[in-house]
């Protein structure tokens, strides 16, 4: 989809219902449950985060929605696909504005590029103890991104074509910490497997540009 029908079209996602945990779990690993029992208590006192979802024109100006790549560390996130985000620190005056300082630490997108367009549903990480607010942005002009290199591996410039294809709606198995295999509900895209969290906040934008872009 060319960027300016894209950018004329996004802001009527504020008129929109979020879906919410419905349409997440519809994205949600069959070991979620589990999970969320498990960590019942821990859940009470979760850490919080903000990531952003970033739509921008290609330089031949289609629709593109940026992701990362996690640097391999020894964590429960390890190489992992994401959107940029992370935890809050005392400069922020929100979680919005959170999000926007890990874009610019994480992929060097400053703020003033960025229009946030709004937030959406948040999501509880359980083995990492987060509660995470996504908020969705756009910025209006191609970007070029500077890694962090504690952080980041690579960046994945998505095409919102390859997003909102069915096709790139998988079923993939993955290896749990403990070396068993699942199989867990995914996108593919760039040839890349994205579930988890990630997957979930995803299926929830695509079903409500599912609903503007489709009119």
């Amino acid at each position: 989809m060319r960027f300016k029908a894209f950018e004329k079209t996004i802001s009527e996602i504020n008129n929109l219902t979020l879906p919410g945990i419905e349409m997440q779990l519809t994205m949600a690993p069959p070991f979620r449950e589990q999970l969320l029992e498990r960590f019942k208590e821990e859940r009470k006192s979760a850490k919080l985060a903000a990531v952003l979802s970033l739509f921008y024109p290609s330089s031949e100006g289609d629709t593109l929605l940026v992701l990362i790549l996690r640097k391999s560390y020894n964590g429960v996130h390890s190489a992992q696909v994401g959107f940029p985000g992370g935890k809050p620190e005392p400069v922020d005056a929100s979680l919005e504005a959170t999000a926007l300082r890990e874009t610019w630490e994480e992929i060097g997108v400053s703020s003033d590029k960025i229009k946030v367009i709004r937030e959406l549903s948040s999501i509880y990480i359980p083995p990492s103890n987060f509660l995470v607010s996504p908020f969705l942005g756009i910025a209006q002009s191609p970007l070029t991104f500077t890694l962090q290199p504690s952080e980041v591996d690579a960046v994945l410039q998505v095409s919102l074509s390859d997003l909102m294809n069915d096709k790139s709606e998988v079923v993939s198995e993955i290896l749990a910490s403990d070396g068993t295999a699942f199989e867990v509900p995914a996108f593919k895209l760039n040839e890349r497997i994205v579930w988890g969290a990630t997957a979930m906040m995803l299926i929830e934008i695509k079903s409500m540009l599912n609903q503007i872009l489709k009119k």
